[in-house]
């Protein structure tokens, strides 16, 4: 695998950045500011061109099941797990640092019942028995892992590349590399689990050290993911407008080069704005007919909050938002993919709520012709223990875990990598999360080592290590 922070052979950029005179620097950074900072239109969230421009996909949606889902009940089968339920972890397979687990521990077996999905016959869980439906759509990576074993450490370093925060997310880098094709809409928008917050918190989702126009915008669940969005009763159109543009030349009054905090809250009034007469009816899932809403599982329980997420999600993308993270489980423990106490009881309660609603964005988008425009990231910041925590439960596990991507630029229908006999390591064509990186920003058509800001006087790269890119998936 590729580690290096910066590409070895040089460039126009490079050269301009290491000169060892000050001019390079300045003129590297006016460089980037002209090329990426900013758009044609002097905007920063207008479209730039793509370092890859043979690249299909417009947007990505990121599934983040919270918590860690397990890859030896979703997508990962092991029989000789089965075999040695109850025995412990044989020597020959060594040892790993967990949480919780105890050395004494006796492994655990699954009681999912896998079988072979789609014309490529790859084993998915009955957990994911509707999504398993798509597997020819879907490459699963099944030899992912991460440094850190911690949940906040780990959910950094899945949005950022780093194990701390501080740091541009993911969705950042891809608005930051390629603006929005949207005026009345987020570049960026997340959508959390209503049940609460997770260990990494915000800043895991963040623009770090990106002008604050690349910060995501958050939404809520239910019937109003955005409030606020109608006008005030006895307000006119005309009246909101004209407090608006009182709003920014009072705001414009006082800004200053490099203000970048308060350039996007006029941005953001802007944007508000723009929300509230040009594009109501996109968070109003009413419209949509009784066939999608039942594809869906809107209006029933336990699929009806993440179905909503999932087809707001869609018509997000329709409208030309390059990035969306849908979050499936929030707040403390077990209320997340954290199955410390009971593994069964967990990811059935938790798929009971995703499977459907999975299924039906990637069955609808691909009706509507966006799936090819359209990346799917599925999974976690990590995987559970082959292990048993407490007798049922399993531990976080960040040595060996599965992830799948579907959708423009991937190829389907196959399993890539491979743990080892009991999911304990990933031995099989290892790759790290800065991998799937690379992937997701070759798929869309930004290059890695282009990708980068000048910040307090440095540039410093986005992706901070170089992955490598997972060709079995492209």
């Amino acid at each position: 695998m590729k580690h290096s922070a910066i590409p070895t052979l040089p460039n126009r950029r490079h050269f301009l950045q290491d000169s060892c005179c000050g001019f390079g620097s300045l003129a590297m950074a006016s460089l980037l500011q002209s090329e990426r900072a900013v758009g044609a239109s002097g905007n920063p969230l207008s479209p730039k061109p793509r370092h890859l421009p043979e690249s299909p996909v417009k947007s990505v949606i990121f599934l983040f099941m919270a918590g860690g889902p397990s890859h030896v009940d979703t997508f990962d089968p092991k029989p000789l797990l089965n075999k040695l339920d109850g025995k412990p972890r044989p020597e020959s397979f060594g040892d790993v640092k967990y949480q919780f687990v105890r050395k004494d521990a006796r492994l655990l077996g699954s009681k999912r019942k896998f079988t072979p999905r789609g014309e490529s016959g790859v084993p998915v869980s009955d957990l994911f028995a509707k999504t398993g439906e798509f597997i020819d759509d879907i490459a699963v990576i099944r030899s992912c892992y991460g440094d850190k074993v911690v949940h906040s450490a780990a959910q950094y370093e899945l949005f950022s590349g780093r194990t701390f925060p501080g740091f541009p997310s993911l969705g950042s880098w891809v608005v930051y590399g390629l603006g929005n094709e949207s005026e009345s809409m987020p570049a960026y928008v997340v959508m959390p689990d209503p049940d609460g917050a997770l260990e990494g918190g915000q800043p895991m989702y963040a623009n770090g050290f990106l002008p604050a126009v690349y910060q995501p915008a958050m939404f809520g669940g239910g019937p109003q993911p955005v409030r606020n969005l109608g006008l005030p009763e006895g307000i006119s159109l005309d009246e909101r407008r004209q407090t608006v543009e009182l709003i920014r030349s009072l705001n414009e009054a006082n800004l200053t080069a490099g203000d970048d905090e308060l350039a996007a809250r006029i941005n953001a009034y802007e944007l508000a704005f723009k929300m509230q007469t040009d594009a109501p009816e996109i968070f109003d899932v009413t419209g949509e007919t009784k066939e999608t809403l039942d594809l869906y599982g809107v209006g029933v329980e336990p699929t009806d909050d993440y179905a909503r997420r999932c087809l707001l999600a869609r018509r997000l993308v329709e409208q030309g938002v390059r990035f969306v993270t849908v979050v499936s489980g929030g707040g403390p423990g077990n209320k997340q993919w954290d199955a410390h106490a009971d593994v069964e009881e967990n990811h059935l309660r938790l798929a009971g709520e995703v499977d459907q609603p999975i299924a039906a964005l990637l069955k609808d988008l691909k009706r509507r012709g966006l799936l090819e425009s359209t990346l799917i990231v599925w999974g976690g910041e990590f995987g559970r223990s082959p292990e048993a925590q407490g007798g049922k439960g399993r531990d976080h596990h960040n040595t060996a875990f599965s992830m799948w991507l579907a959708g423009g630029g991937v190829k389907g229908g196959q399993a890539i990598g491979a743990t080892d006999e009991i999911g304990l390591k990933s031995v099989e064509k290892p790759y790290h999360l800065r991998d799937v990186h690379a992937t997701i920003l070759h798929l869309i058509g930004l290059d890695q080592d282009e990708l980068s800001y000048q910040h307090q006087g440095r540039r410093e790269r986005l992706p901070l290590v170089e992955g490598e890119i997972i060709e079995e998936v492209v």
